[in-house]
């Protein structure tokens, strides 16, 4: 049997040597998947091809992608010619693998060996979005360079968010449209939808689609036809704009304290009580800091005015303090975040334009339990900062914004 593709992915064939990178973008129902395993099942005819084909998290291969790649050689008419255990593919013809694998291992950290395979010529990133490390990515980019065939890094995905990096790596940064189809530069871009499969479509998922077209036109654009978000979706925070800070009221700071992964954050709040307003300042947002680091950001920053910094660092608060900076610890405990974040929610928050850092964690903090009010521990640094200054200041209205300790 003959499988028949979208024009649109024959470019993954025929595009010349020199495009490395093909990015596969589009909603429900596209057919990206489908076509892709095809292509690398048909890339095993072609002797010298190695394919590495991963997902960012992979349980079971056997049971969630050999199927997919059983069902194309079945339809190929080819099933004698392979031979499959659990983890690999083999063409008995040519000796071409396809190697399953992913890229975390289950205990929750990058699979340290798969930048060490051999022999790779092309790698598939099925679920592309899920992989948020670019590190990673290029470490296992470079393994790819089989010489005397074509290689190709074939990243397939779900648009997320403009600030995942692969939209700034390949489309912001090259001024690449988000529905580009076409090769620019080392790049191939195909971004299909349910459009361009709808032959094959069963008539129920066309009448639910269709539902969701006319009653959540948003969720349509985004899951159906692949469009990327300018924000997560089910953000906590959705009461906030982009606007001048206010400097006729006085502030109080918030500070947050990390290291080598997470950042230490500066936060500046005001609160205009009045017209239910706060108003935010991101002053820095930096790894690496150290002691001195923080106190020297902080009295630029903040001078003398009051700094609410993270309970949890109590050594590194008394050591700036000690320094000089007026400093306390914010008060933590059962329900503490949630509190904060429920305060927030009753005002109006106004984001200084060049606070980006703050921007960018407005546009992805979601919950993680909604039910019990527990929001996602990550994109959070610079939130935490401004709730520690804005818990203080609501549960002390008229202290503490003057006092130096």
């Amino acid at each position: 049997m003959n499988i028949k593709l979208n024009e649109k992915y024959q470019s993954l064939i025929t595009s010349p040597k020199e495009v490395r990178y093909t990015i596969i973008t589009g909603g429900r129902g596209s057919s990206k998947s489908f076509s892709v395993s095809t292509i690398a099942t048909l890339l095993t005819f072609e002797r010298g091809h190695n394919i590495l084909y991963t997902r960012y998290t992979m349980t079971s291969a056997h049971l969630s992608i050999i199927p997919e790649f059983l069902e194309k050689i079945e339809l190929l008419g080819v099933s004698n010619q392979f031979n499959i255990n659990k983890t690999d593919i083999e063409n008995n013809l040519t000796g071409d693998k396809i190697l399953l694998r992913g890229i975390k291992t289950s205990q929750g950290t990058n699979t340290a060996n798969l930048k060490s395979l051999q022999g790779i010529s092309t790698w598939c990133v099925d679920e592309a979005e899920e992989m948020t490390d670019e590190e990673t990515f290029d470490k296992i980019d470079l393994s790819v360079r089989q010489q005397g065939v074509q290689n190709r890094v074939i990243l397939i995905m779900n648009p997320a968010t403009k600030e995942h990096w692969i939209y700034k790596r390949f489309f912001e940064s090259r001024g690449v449209p988000p529905d580009f189809n076409g090769i620019h530069g080392d790049t191939n871009y195909i971004h299909t939808s349910y459009l361009d499969n709808i032959d094959n479509l069963s008539e129920s998922f066309l009448n639910s689609i269709e539902v969701m077209r006319t009653t959540r036109p948003e969720k349509y654009q985004h899951q159906v036809l692949g469009s990327w978000l300018e924000q997560s979706e089910g953000v906590i925070f959705t009461n906030w704009k982009i606007g001048a800070f206010n400097n006729t009221i006085p502030s109080v700071f918030g500070n947050d304290f990390g290291y080598s992964l997470d950042p230490s954050s500066l936060i500046e709040t005001v609160i205009d009580k009045k017209n239910k307003k706060i108003y935010l300042k991101e002053h820095y947002y930096k790894q690496a800091m150290t002691t001195t680091d923080v106190y020297e950001f902080n009295k630029r920053a903040a001078g003398d005015g009051l700094i609410i910094g993270d309970s949890a660092e109590s050594r590194l608060i008394a050591e700036v303090k000690a320094r000089g900076n007026n400093i306390k610890p914010a008060k933590k405990g059962p329900g503490s975040i949630l509190a904060g974040i429920n305060t927030m929610l009753d005002y109006e928050l106004i984001i200084d334009p060049d606070s980006i850092n703050l921007i960018k964690e407005l546009n992805h903090y979601i919950w993680s339990d909604k039910k019990s009010g527990t929001p996602v521990d990550k994109y959070n640094h610079a939130i935490d900062s401004a709730r520690y200054a804005i818990s203080y200041q609501t549960e002390n209205p008229t202290s503490g914004i003057y006092e130096i300790y």
